[in-house]
């Protein structure tokens, strides 16, 4: 019995040393039968500041790329600017007789074409030159006759000299007469074609004044009303304003520091409350300086065809100083600063790698590299900052 016992606790311990031992035989055997197996289980390990990326991944990641090359620095500084018209193109429609304001043909805000009648008064000053002037046409007129006759009659010898001079005299004083009504209708802001017209004008007509636009434009001020008289002593002379507003003048107030880098001729531009641009050049700089705002003013002429710029808006200007050639010129959109570094992401066979860079000048949109990179390289210009964050997640030290 004791024999027994002694070989049952003998073979008890034979079995756990040989489950003890198991693993290990175990883990020999399958290091030295599938080698090649265990290998392509565990990756390689990523080199220092590598971001592996499938090409799939990058383009479902949105991640632009650019290629590394020369490029334009441009110095720009932005100011406040206010959109007023061009005073080149605005018309301010005086009445130059007295009268009453008979119609107002335009409102606010309407078109105009040149030449077009906007307005009619009705003026006793413009009755009385209209028949003066008809008045001079017929003696004038028969003045002539007379002295047809009479110089026909001269040359035939059949009347005195004395009686042809006199019938001279009469028509010369006539044409005076005419000439001076005709300019004093001309005076009036009567044209040529309305003063040849008069002969057959009607009767009822002859106090009405036309008022024609003497631009094409729109009417932005109306400042008189039916009824009301015009013209007169401590009366309205102006009727309307009309400006061509198709081209706008803006002026800029430019710190005084910048003043002096600005010329006639750089360009300009704005950006309205909608988004859209628009390019304009200097026209003018002031060389004097508010002493409220310490800042210059500098004026630019917009084209504004479909009249987007109206004036009275506050805008902001950027307006182009000076410009650089550099030799290499990336965005500003690819830098990352990685540890108070400039970097960027180079694209690599595997995705991209971390490059520390040096920056020289640069503007709002691009930026010199003075060192880090090579021309024709190719790095990351958007959505850079998911490799900078994924290079974060890599740095992070394991438990």
């Amino acid at each position: 019995m004791t024999r027994y016992r002694s070989v049952l606790v003998l073979a008890v311990l034979a079995s756990l040393a040989i489950g003890a031992a198991l693993p290990s035989l175990f883990g020999a055997m399958r290091s030295r039968v599938a080698p090649d197996r265990q290998s392509e289980t565990i990756p390689p390990e990523s080199a220092d500041g590598e971001v592996r990326l499938s090409a799939a991944q990058i383009e479902t990641s949105k991640i632009a790329m650019a290629t590394v090359g020369p490029g334009v620095i441009t110095r720009r500084i932005t100011a406040p600017a206010a959109v007023k018209p061009d005073p080149d193109r605005i018309a301010r429609v005086a009445a130059k007789v007295s009268g009453v304001v008979e119609e107002m043909r335009k409102r606010l805000g309407d078109q105009v074409a040149r030449g077009e009648t906007i307005a009619i008064i009705d003026s006793r000053e413009v009755a009385e030159a209209k028949s003066e002037y008809l008045a001079a046409t017929a003696n004038f007129d028969l003045q002539n006759v007379l002295f047809q006759r009479e110089k026909g009659l001269f040359e035939k010898k059949i009347t005195a000299e004395q009686l042809f001079l006199k019938a001279k005299a009469v028509f010369m004083e006539a044409k005076v007469k005419l000439d001076l009504a005709r300019q004093k209708l001309a005076a009036l802001d009567m044209s040529e074609q309305e003063i040849s017209a008069l002969p057959s004008q009607a009767i009822a007509d002859l106090r009405r004044k036309e008022i024609h636009a003497p631009i094409s434009g729109r009417v932005i001020e109306r400042l008189v009303s039916v009824g009301q008289p015009v013209g007169g002593e401590g009366q309205a002379k102006e009727l309307y304003v009309i400006a061509d507003l198709s081209v706008v003048e803006v002026e800029l107030a430019v710190p005084a520091a910048d003043l002096g880098l600005l010329r006639e001729g750089q360009e300009v531009r704005l950006q309205n409350a909608e988004g859209r641009g628009f390019e304009g050049k200097i026209t003018y700089v002031n060389a004097l300086i508010t002493r409220e705002t310490r800042s210059g003013q500098v004026l630019a002429r917009f084209a504004n065809p479909d009249f987007a710029l109206r004036p009275g808006s506050l805008l902001e200007a950027d307006i182009s100083l000076k410009e650089t050639q550099v030799k290499l010129e990336i965005p500003r959109s690819a830098v990352m600063i990685v540890d108070g570094k400039p970097n960027v992401f180079v694209r690599t066979s595997a995705g991209f790698i971390k490059r520390e860079i040096e920056l020289g000048r640069g503007d709002d949109d691009s930026v010199e590299v003075v060192s880090g990179l090579s021309a024709g390289e190719e790095i990351a210009v958007s959505n850079a900052f998911l490799l900078k964050a994924e290079l974060g997640k890599q740095s992070i030290p394991e438990e």
